[in-house]
């Protein structure tokens, strides 16, 4: 096999080495336009986890890389004079020229033709001339342009700019270190790469970069002035630059992988921000990965092929992290005011991969101290620490997120709602939500919705909210009022969601006259008499609510139904009063709210749950949801429970483990209003670690609720909690441990012969 690999990188470098050392046989050249000494950047950081796959698949390289390791275990976060440090974390870390080296030297003594100063030849000659054309050419690759038709790459360009530079002299630990300057906040990361030498990156929003003249500075100017900013995490120390340009992180993002004989590595097939310190990582479980396939599959098809659907997983999850990890940082300046511990662990945990129970396990006496601060007592799990809402106090941060059950007739809740809500109100959560009850029999999705549009229903109600005060005590029942709008008369979700019914259709209204999706029935636009109808149908909806004994009420305005429809540009068309700008926009939903406000007890809680973005190019931003959030708290919501999406059907949504929580970190932490997090919350740990960071003040969570009814009380058990926070039913008690599923008394055998 005939091998080319263009680019020079450890990526490329250590792929020509593995192929070679596995298939002596291959003729392998690699062409790298730049000096085998030229580098940008400094020091490199690689997990244990990279580290053992390494040593695994070439022991050479392994041991030459041990020679040269810097290690350290802490993390140290320096924010307004205040250095706190959790340590348990283990890095391993060289000079990006050293490990170059190394790979350099492991590739001559194999045989590879190492081709510096060099440009390699166009894609498509090279795919004609070779078996195999690596394209390990980085960020910009020329080779995944040539033929980006195909590879199909989605790049987007991000709202920090950095730079990296270093000092000499080694940090004892990895660095955080915040300035709040007069131009804004300025963060600098930094980490020991060899005895007498650190990796330094500053990074700063562009337009504190630009209000600081960073646009106007050299080179070396620029990394004196960084010096000066960071002077006391430098010990008054000078800063070095190397072709050190301000940039602005690009996220990499490919459909395909491979065409034909060619194949994409590292930085060209993706990228992940340098701050979970991911690229040289990626680029070598890349090159272990293809090396493996190539050696293990029968053809060249089936090798690339088993190549991406082993590599693509794995970078699509260390992708989700460093997005959530980049965006907190490009977001620093809300978490400034934050208490001192809280903000560190909020900056420890912020890619979502360390949580509280793994910072518990790596630095108890750390974790433990933010606690504390928090407010913790001691023994009780964050989740498990109440919270107040006007006159409504929460034992605990577990909420049971409305989900609908399409199972009522004529809009009455029957028997289902009440085992259903009930079971779950035993469960332990602090606070059980109503699927969307529908304030009309056109308001409803399906003809399974329930409603309070009659005294029937909220007698009815009654008997549920009954049950859940009577033999749960202490767990709150909130409604959750609403109206379909243009998504209404369909079938129920397992018989075709979102589908048109097929006889016994209801008129539909909305914003504006759009369908929902192609097949979906026609709504009509609300005319000014109709609007003044609907907001009277809520207000009805509401006083019924007051006597069918609730304790909170949400108001539905997400997901693309009727008041949802109104706040998106995306669905609402109209030219009066109450469509065009984000202002006029919010009007109607603003004025349904005032009005169910009023005739809501004062004493009892009302929130709001909105889709905080559409997933939709042209639909609500992060930015639009922050107005939206703060409108309704002017007019006196309570909290904001932030959803996303649902509201148009060509949706792309970002789908992974909490993915919808940093719109509600956003939110809260920019408005100052409580918000109730969810979307793919799914563990207790994450429960945890969301309401220590000070990301969420509730956290909702549906399906696992349907998976086990007794989610919170075994979130307990499983913590060893046992306190106020969470409380047993009588009946129940028994069963607050788990269950023996085996023998364990087993005698321990003593000899092996």
């Amino acid at each position: 096999m005939r091998v080319a690999i263009v680019g020079g990188g450890p990526g490329g470098l250590y792929a020509a080495a593995l192929l070679k050392r596995l298939d002596p046989s291959r003729e392998i050249t690699l062409w790298e336009r730049n000096a085998p000494d030229d580098t940008f950047g400094f020091g490199v950081v690689l997990s244990d986890e990279t580290l053992g796959g390494i040593e695994h698949a070439d022991p050479v390289v392994y041991q030459a890389l041990q020679r040269h390791f810097v290690r350290w275990d802490d993390i140290d976060i320096v924010h307004r004079g205040t250095r706190h440090t959790a340590g348990g974390h283990g890095f391993a870390a060289l000079g990006r020229q050293r490990l170059l080296e190394i790979l350099h030297e492991r590739c001559r003594a194999l045989g590879v033709d190492l081709r510096f100063h060099t440009e390699a030849p166009y894609p498509g000659w090279l795919t004609e001339a070779y078996d195999l054309v690596v394209a390990a050419d980085g960020v910009h690759s020329t080779t995944r342009e040539a033929y980006s038709h195909v590879f199909r790459p989605h790049v987007v360009s991000h709202h920090c700019r950095y730079v990296w530079l270093a000092a000499d002299f080694a940090f004892d630990a990895f660095r955080f270190e915040i300035a709040e300057t007069e131009h804004g906040v300025m963060q600098l990361h930094g980490y020991p790469y060899a005895a007498d030498a650190s990796t330094v990156i500053v990074e700063m929003r562009e337009e504190v970069w630009r209000a600081a003249g960073f646009d106007e500075l050299g080179e070396q100017e620029s990394a004196d002035r960084c010096a000066k900013i960071f002077a006391d995490a430098l010990g008054g120390r000078p800063l070095r630059s190397n072709k050190s340009a301000w940039t602005t992180f690009r996220t990499v993002i490919n459909e395909r992988w491979s065409h034909g004989n060619v194949v994409l590595l590292g930085d060209a097939a993706h990228t992940a921000h340098f701050s979970i310190g991911s690229g040289t990582k990626l680029a070598v479980e890349d090159a272990l990965a293809l090396a493996a396939c190539l050696h293990e599959q029968p053809s060249l098809e089936r090798a690339l092929s088993a190549y991406e659907e082993e590599r693509r997983p794995v970078v699509a999850s260390t992708q989700r992290a460093a997005r959530a990890s980049l965006e907190w940082f490009e977001n620093l300046a809300l978490y400034v005011g934050q208490p001192p511990r809280r903000f560190a662990f909020n900056l420890l945990t912020r890619s979502r991969r360390v949580t509280h129970d793994n910072l518990r396990l790596r630095d108890a006496r750390f974790t433990e101290a933010v606690e504390r601060e928090f407010g913790c007592p001691p023994g009780t799990p964050p989740m498990f620490t109440p919270f107040r809402l006007r006159g409504l106090t929460l034992r605990n941060r577990v909420v049971v997120s409305p989900m609908d059950m399409y199972s009522a007739t004529d809009g009455l809740p029957g028997d289902f709602h009440l085992v259903h809500l009930g079971a779950r109100a035993l469960g332990g959560a602090a606070l059980v939500m109503t699927e969307m009850v529908c304030v009309s029999p056109e308001g409803r999705i399906t003809p399974g919705c329930t409603g309070l549009y009659t005294g029937r229903q909220a007698e009815a109600w009654r008997r549920i909210t009954d049950f859940v005060h009577t033999r749960a005590p202490g767990t709150a029942i909130g409604v959750q009022l609403g109206h379909s709008g243009r998504k209404g008369s369909t079938r129920l979700m397992w018989e075709g969601m979102d589908e048109p019914l097929p006889d016994g259709n209801w008129p539909l209204v909305a914003a504006s006259a759009l369908p929902y999706k192609p097949g979906s029935r026609l709504p009509r636009e609300l005319s000014r008499a109709q609007l003044t109808d609907l907001r009277e149908q809520f207000t009805a909806a509401a006083w019924r609510a007051v006597r069918a004994g609730f304790d909170l009420l949400e108001l539905h305005c997400a997901h693309g139904y009727l008041l949802s429809g109104f706040l998106s540009p995306l669905t609402n068309r109209r030219t009066d009063a109450y469509g065009g700008s984000l202002a006029r926009r919010l009007r109607f939903p603003l004025e349904v709210f005032d009005a169910v406000r009023a005739v809501w007890p004062e004493e009892r809680p009302m929130t709001v749950r909105i889709s905080a973005t559409d997933w939709a190019e042209g639909g609500t931003t992060a930015e639009d949801a922050v107005e939206i959030a703060r409108a309704f708290a002017a007019h006196g919501a309570d909290a904001i429970d932030v959803s996303t999406g649902q509201v148009v059907a060509e949706e792309t949504p970002e789908f992974g483990r909490s993915y919808q929580t940093p719109f509600a970190d956003r939110i809260r932490n920019a408005v100052g209003i409580p918000v109730i997090a969810v979307g793919a919350i799914s563990s207790w740990d994450d429960v945890n670690s969301l309401i220590l960071a000070g990301r969420a003040d509730l956290c909702a969570l549906a399906r696992p609720h349907l998976y086990d009814p007794h989610w919170t009380l075994h979130a307990a058990a499983e913590q060893g909690y046992d306190g106020p926070g969470v409380v047993w039913p009588a009946p129940y008690r028994a069963g607050s441990r788990p269950p023996r599923t085996g023998r364990t008394d087993a005698p321990k055998p003593r000899l092996s012969l």
